[in-house]
């Protein structure tokens, strides 16, 4: 039976075939005959005589298009101009390191070189009439193969005729390679070119002089010197000599010009490399192995006792420390250079064996044993819904499915246990050294993150309801951040469905009568664009209002839903028009319930009245405050504006059966007192910031200074701030990044990095099959346009996969092994490169498509595609794409193709590198080499994320642009350590521009909740009072968060508190100028009265009076820049123009 790993390969092969032409290893096409010239035929992987005039050596068969751009921070009409120029190429070649020893190479070529059957036929067509697939015809050519073999003098300059080529002929140059240490004595760097010599031939027969599919492969007799990596073993970066230790066996011995290259490797060692124009590259999958011994099963650790967890989980730890131990012997192998951070891992690794077992060893203590048993079990449960969703079980029959088959068991995979244990001692004492380390997740994408603190979470919550049952164990306990709304909305399903789980097990659990009356929920505090910020009224016109969202979505289902959640998240039922209640009243509603109208589910209204325990709005949010909080980094910037957000950190003074009350609001204790609280809220005890290398640049920046605030106010009740854990699969030097965000000089990296990269005990890279690896392919084309690149490609890849979809079985086969390559999901680096694919596929490829079979040799019976005779609409995942459009573009995405709703072609910018988890997705076409590493790798992990349906990722590349061409030459090596490639990210909160932008929000930030006089709107009137008080306090704290930034001396750390002294002083001078002659009508925000604060994005000229441009403030953190209006101001005086 074909398996999806051979359909992904015949693919492969078809694209080469169709864009470069057959190999010497081709035995069906070496005398191929084609109806159109081969330069017309072939996108590339040929060379043009170098004599040859310019207009000939242009591809003048397609006009400029608006591909051709790149990231905003080039010049765009310079990179236009460089590719309008740009030629064929008319040589190509390699440079390879030899040793002393080695005095000659055997060089074998091969080309194909095409003559005309008719070359009158040739000169006299008029290139009017259109052959298949739409080519202009031209008259038949015939394919002749060429092959030749020299041997070539290891020496400079020498030019060596190929005998009987027409002009073919070999360059060579040397030179001796100086000052690479670690290179033997003598060394030698030789380039050898293959170039075309030949003398031109005219108009329309100049392919008869090209040399098409060319190819040079080299053997020594000696092995070949591998490069060296100049950045390998620096001192002073750490995360630099981890990587030199663990790929020391991946080594680079060619580089291409012009074209890539590949090595040939064996035992260590390489004596044969060969050009490639279509390069390939597995990235491995990272299996997790079986621990000998260990129990991890959920449900059975839900109901085990002490003795029992010991003895269940105690194979990991030894297992783990067997292998320490094998890692301790592996150092004596490694070069002085090296050994000394290889120690440095080993003794980190120790560490964290050591946290693991004092983890373990905390499960004796009987609270915090039934907290590890509640977050197993509901866990599972969540595990057990989603996976019968996800296997098409219908919701009323997943209650009665699960009763009799849950499927596979729910276990927790190696590293995701041992991440809970390594962290249950920071969770259980807010005093213990753990607290104050950031333990960073750092796993590859895919492998479960999500999974693993979700089951920190469940402990967490579960925890503290033990500890305090009653109203005093309210208020947000997890706290998770993320920044981009796709990413949001699918870990708010996963959330969901945990917090799901818990309230079943407040209600019928076996400690339900330990976990108080109040039901765990989960919120979800993002932007209005994603969400309602307000319920609304009877007569407002507040377009992203509940109540307007609602009556919208009733009178049409397929309108955006109140919320963007698409189904229960027990059960799976998708939501309607009846799933959504306004109460008390709809004309003036106090909350926005949800619930299941599946009869059968947990979470109707007949079983509960509450719904479901989900709050997604911002009004009964500060209400009711979920236990669970799903967050944008952004929706903090609101502190200063706002005093509700205060609750979130505990400051909350009285409660009732409906919900708390905090200072925020103190007119309201006349109408409803409510109780006092015995003790105040505590503040989080969990933060959890996924996708950590997100959180950089502008964005880092700001978030960074606003988590100033953040801290402070956690810490204010109690002196204790959260515990954090932070999760990526791509960073580096994130401990320099998590100090200058969280202020946490200490960080902790788990799974320990180990001496061996492909087994670091809690996972095992799988070398050994390569058809279960994600497949990289390289596409780059001199002398074409990235829009003839781009619309061979999607026609090859759409075409070539229908006819493989059709051969086994269609749309009757519904395990047919083709289906994850029918959908192309690309991906861009700038909308206006998306939105001008999007008309070409939807005009172009749509309808070549429709007759596509036709594009076939002349000498074959039946090509390589078949038709696709109808392109459904394109999905696109992009910032401009309301968030309801988003989600069902996701939905479409999980669905086969021989369903209706199912997707040809999805669009997406770097919305997608992280929240897209479609098992299905298999195909990716990548155009540019995107602007980071760490995007390219989020990105195109997107596709392949089952092991028996593997991924394939072509990257476009514009080689006429420096970056790509790098990548190209140097495709295979690169992407064999791509990781190590990753850059450093920017987070310098305490930067002169930062402090401009955002220090007066947070100084306003901290005054307005932790004075809770100054909470209320109309609290900025009576800054006066305390302002003595805060402006120490205040100065104090940012005091000490900028020395926890960064390492400084005495001299600077006094230096920093004289600044912030005098400027806290300054602004809370000013504020109390700008407040005194205005009395009460003085508050924070101009819809309460005169305002202190001013929406930075919103300034006009001469706008403030004196002392009020001091207080701008942001509703966003994504820029450092303030932004800047265009007046154009008319002769006459009269009126204005916003140019913005």
């Amino acid at each position: 039976m074909t398996t999806s790993a051979q359909v992904r390969d015949q693919l492969v092969n078809t694209l080469r075939l169709d864009l470069v032409g057959p190999d010497e290893q081709d035995p069906n096409h070496q005398t191929e005959l084609l109806d159109n010239a081969p330069s017309r035929f072939y996108l590339t992987g040929f060379l043009i005589p170098y004599r040859s005039k310019a207009e000939d050596r242009r591809d003048d068969g397609e006009d400029d298009d608006d591909l051709e751009t790149d990231s905003e921070d080039q010049k765009e009409q310079d990179d236009r101009i460089v590719i309008r120029r740009s030629f064929f190429p008319s040589s190509m070649g390699l440079t390879v390191l030899v040793p002393p020893q080695t005095t000659v190479l055997q060089v074998d070529l091969s080309w194909g070189d095409y003559q005309p059957e008719d070359p009158s036929a040739v000169v006299q067509a008029g290139g009017a009439d259109k052959g298949p697939a739409g080519h202009d015809v031209f008259g038949a050519w015939r394919r002749f193969p060429r092959a030749h073999h020299l041997a070539v003098p290891v020496a400079d300059k020498q030019t060596l005729p190929i005998a009987d080529s027409g002009g073919m002929e070999l360059r060579t140059a040397m030179r001796p390679v100086q000052g690479a240490t670690k290179l033997p004595a003598d060394t030698r760097a030789f380039s050898l070119y293959l170039v075309n010599n030949r003398d031109p031939e005219p108009g329309r027969l100049r392919d008869r002089a090209c040399a098409f599919q060319a190819k040079i492969t080299l053997r020594a007799d000696h092995p070949l010197v591998a490069r060296t990596n100049p950045r390998g073993g620096r001192d002073d970066d750490h995360d630099e000599n981890i990587a030199d230790i663990q790929y020391r066996d991946v080594r680079q011995y060619a580089v291409g010009h012009n074209v890539a290259v590949t090595a040939r490797v064996s035992d260590g060692h390489c004596t044969s490399v060969a050009t490639e124009w279509m390069p390939t590259a597995p990235v491995y999958k990272v299996d997790h192995p079986k621990i000998p011994e260990l129990q991890a099963e959920m449900t059975a650790l839900g109901r085990a006792d002490a003795a029992q967890t010991r003895a269940m989980l105690q194979p990991l730890l030894d297992g783990f420390a067997a292998h320490l131990e094998r890692e301790q012997a592996t150092l004596a192998d490694l070069n002085d250079d090296r050994r000394p951070g290889a120690e440095q891992m080993t003794n980190h690794a120790a560490r964290v064996a050591a946290r693991m077992q004092a983890g373990l060893d905390a499960l004796q203590d009987p609270t915090v044993l039934t907290a590890f048993q509640i977050a197993n079990r509901t866990v599972a449960a969540a595990f057990y819904r989603r996976d019968a969703v996800e296997r098409g079980i219908q919701p009323q029959a997943i209650r009665a499915a699960l009763k009799q088959d849950p499927a596979k068991p729910a276990a927790w995979r190696p590293f995701q246990i041992g991440f809970l244990l390594t962290n249950l001692c920071g969770l259980i004492d807010p005093g213990h050294a753990d607290r104050e380390l950031v333990d960073l997740l750092f796993f590859p994408t895919g492998g479960g993150k999500t999974e693993a603190y979700l089951g920190l979470a469940a402990f967490t919550l579960a925890l503290r309801r033990l500890r305090l049952p009653g109203p005093e164990g309210g208020g947000l306990t997890v706290l998770m951040r993320y920044t981009l709304r796709l990413l949001t909305l699918d870990q708010m399903d996963r959330a969901a469905g945990l917090i799901c789980a818990m309230e079943m097990e407040r209600r019928e659990g076996p400690n339900a009568a330990q976990l108080g009356e109040r039901p765990f929920e989960i919120g979800l505090w993002v932007g209005q664009a994603a969400t309602p910020n307000v319920l609304g009224k009877s007569g407002d016109n507040n377009p992203y209002a509940a109540r307007t969202k609602l009556q919208r979505f009733q009178r049409e289902a397929g309108k955006e839903s109140p919320i963007p959640l698409q189904r229960c998240p027990w059960c799976g039922l998708k939501f309607t028009p009846p799933s959504f209640k306004l109460e008390p009243d709809a004309r003036q509603p106090e909350d926005l319930r949800i619930q299941c109208l599946n009869t059968d589910c947990d979470f109707t209204v007949n079983r509960n009245p509450l719904g479901l325990p989900i709050v997604a709005v911002d009004e009964p949010l500060y209400k009711r405050i979920p236990c669970f909080m799903i967050a944008t980094a952004d929706k903090f910037a609101a502190l200063p504006w706002r005093g509700e957000p205060g609750v979130l950190f505990g400051k909350v003074t009285r409660y009732d059966e409906e919900r708390y009350y905090g200072p925020h609001d103190p007119g309201l204790a006349k109408k409803r007192p409510g109780k006092k609280l015995k003790q105040p809220l505590p503040p989080p005890d969990l933060v959890i910031q996924d996708e950590l290398h997100l959180i950089s640049g502008p964005l880092g920046t700001m978030a960074g200074l606003y988590e100033t605030a953040l801290d402070a106010l956690m810490r204010a009740d109690t002196g204790y701030g959260p515990k954090i854990v932070a999760s990526t699969a791509t960073v580096r030097r994130a401990e320099s990044q998590i100090q200058a965000l969280f202020g946490r000089e200490r960080v902790s990296i788990f799974p320990p990095p180990g001496l061996n990269r492909d087994d670091i005990f809690f996972a095992k890279t799988d070398t050994a099959h390569k058809d279960r690896a994600r497949l990289y392919l390289g596409v780059a084309a001199q002398g074409r346009s990235l829009k003839v690149s781009l619309l061979r490609s999607y026609l090859a890849l759409l075409a070539a996969a229908n006819k493989r979809y059709l051969e086994h079985g269609g749309a009757d086969n519904p395990n047919n092994p083709a289906d994850p390559y029918m959908t192309v999901l690309g991906y861009f680096n700038t909308l206006r490169e998306l939105g001008g694919t999007r008309r070409i596929v939807e005009d172009e490829i749509a309808s070549r498509l429709t007759n596509y079979s036709v594009r076939k040799r002349m000498d074959e019976t039946t090509g390589s595609f078949a038709n696709r005779p109808k392109l459904r609409e394109v999905v696109e995942l992009t910032s401009r794409v309301a968030t309801h459009k988003v989600a069902k573009g996701k939905a479409r995405l999980a669905e086969p193709h021989h369903a209706g709703d199912s997707v040809d072609v999805a669009l997406a910018t770097n919305m997608i590198q992280v929240g897209l988890d479609i098992v299905r997705l298999g195909l990716m076409v990548v155009l540019g080499q995107p602007k980071s590493t760490s995007e390219y790798i989020q990105a195109t992990s997107r596709v392949g994320r089952d092991p028996n349906r593997p991924g394939l990722v072509v990257n476009l590349l514009n080689i006429h642009r420096p970056r790509d061409r790098s990548h190209y030459e140097n495709f295979g090596f690169w992407h064999a350590c791509f990781y190590r490639s990753v850059e450093i990210n920017s987070v310098t909160p305490f930067s002169a521009r930062a402090l401009d932008r955002g220090l007066a929000a947070v100084v306003v930030a901290l005054a307005r909740h932790l004075i809770p006089e100054l909470t209320p709107p109309n609290g900025a009137a009576y800054i006066e009072t305390y302002r003595g008080e805060l402006t120490e306090r205040i100065a104090a704290i940012l005091t000490e968060r900028v020395r926890n930034h960064q390492p400084m001396d005495a001299e600077e750390g006094e230096k920093w508190q004289r600044f912030f002294q005098d400027r806290v002083a300054f602004l809370l001078q000013t504020w109390g100028d700008l407040a005194k002659p205005r009395g009460n009508r003085f508050a924070y925000d101009k819809r309460d009265g005169y305002p202190l604060l001013h929406d930075a994005g919103r300034i006009v000229p001469n706008q403030f009076k004196a002392g009020e441009e001091h207080f701008t403030a942001q509703w966003s953190m994504r820029e450092v820049e303030p932004k800047t209006n265009l007046f154009i101001h008319y002769p006459t005086g009269y009126g204005k123009e916003n140019m913005t």
